[in-house]
């Protein structure tokens, strides 16, 4: 591994620390200043970890860490090890986070309708920083993540929100409060949203447009659409000062996509050329076509071959 690689490798492990860190952070505050001491259960492992505080006084950091655990091993077989190890490392953050806040914050318990916005808040904001760097706190959004490989056409948002409502309507009947699941609603509502514009953009049609020069560019094209169900658009070059030609890889993605297409190439030639940029909208198969939202690429392949 040369000097450039090693320093790049730093900065993306420094990266993910720092950006796990400030998510958790910013999970435990929704939680122990908001979520928790308002009796507010937004779905997931953690609204689960918040209701047996409420009826067995557990510590809701640790319970959502044990809790956890089946997720984990769950993961580490569909997702595969480097996952997971992101996702151990960000929930040990959050869940230490949470216990934390409780200590050395005070909690809110003012409006209720300003609990609800701000704990969807600070949970969207902080779940997104991990979100970005690959990473979940487990919960939710690693069983989001994995239904996400057997739904792809829900997003990640989404199908977070669908777990959550069972967790809610159990928390109404703990709580005996339907003000109390109604509160959890916005807040899974206030969450979710802000994680999809910051993944997917506001558009479900943005995202970003990738030009790729490598030596490798047929085995690159080959993991993007073997990998990541995306497809790849081989452009003939000509070098302006070699005079060599050569292939460009043209492939357009949604933004939380880049960091794991950008790894990826890493892995294949660590010398590519990569140039990132804005796409608007994207239009056509695998993004937006007629107002339908997003297929993959594997989805519609096996929709064409049974049409055959």
């Amino acid at each position: 591994m040369t000097l450039q690689n090693k320093r790049s490798a730093a900065k993306d492990i420094l990266l993910d620390i720092l950006c796990f860190a400030l998510g958790g952070i910013l999970y435990g505050i929704s939680v122990s200043v908001f979520s928790e001491p308002n009796q507010i259960a937004p779905g997931g492992i953690t609204g689960v970890s918040i209701i047996l505080n409420s009826l067995f006084h557990t510590p809701v950091g640790t319970m959502a860490l044990v809790l956890n655990i089946p997720l984990m091993i769950w993961a580490a077989i569909e997702l595969g090890y480097k996952l997971v190890l992101k996702t151990v490392a960000a929930l040990l953050l959050a869940s230490v986070s949470i216990d934390v806040t409780a200590l050395l914050l005070p909690a809110y318990q003012g409006d209720k309708m300003l609990v609800a916005i701000f704990a969807g808040v600070t949970e969207g904001a902080g779940l997104a920083l991990i979100f970005i760097r690959g990473g979940t706190t487990g919960g939710t959004d690693t069983a989001a993540r994995l239904l996400g490989k057997r739904f792809p056409h829900f997003s990640m948002g989404r199908l977070m929100m669908l777990i959550d409502f069972c967790v809610v309507v159990v928390s109404a009947v703990v709580f005996q409060s339907m003000e109390s699941a109604m509160y959890a609603v916005i807040v899974i509502f206030v969450a979710t949203r802000l994680i999809d514009a910051v993944l997917y953009g506001t558009d479900i049609g943005t995202g970003k447009m990738l030009f790729i020069m490598s030596q490798k560019n047929g085995e690159i094209a080959k993991a993007i659409m073997e990998k990541m169900s995306r497809g790849a658009t081989v452009l003939k070059s000509k070098g302006a000062y070699t005079g060599k030609e050569g292939e460009v890889l043209l492939c357009a993605v949604r933004r939380y996509e880049v960091y794991r297409l950008t790894q990826m190439v890493r892995e294949i030639d660590a010398d590519a050329f990569m140039i990132i940029g804005d796409a608007g909208q994207i239009n056509g198969e695998g993004f937006k076509e007629n107002g339908i939202e997003e297929k993959t690429l594997r989805d519609i392949l096996k929709s064409k071959r049974k049409k055959r």
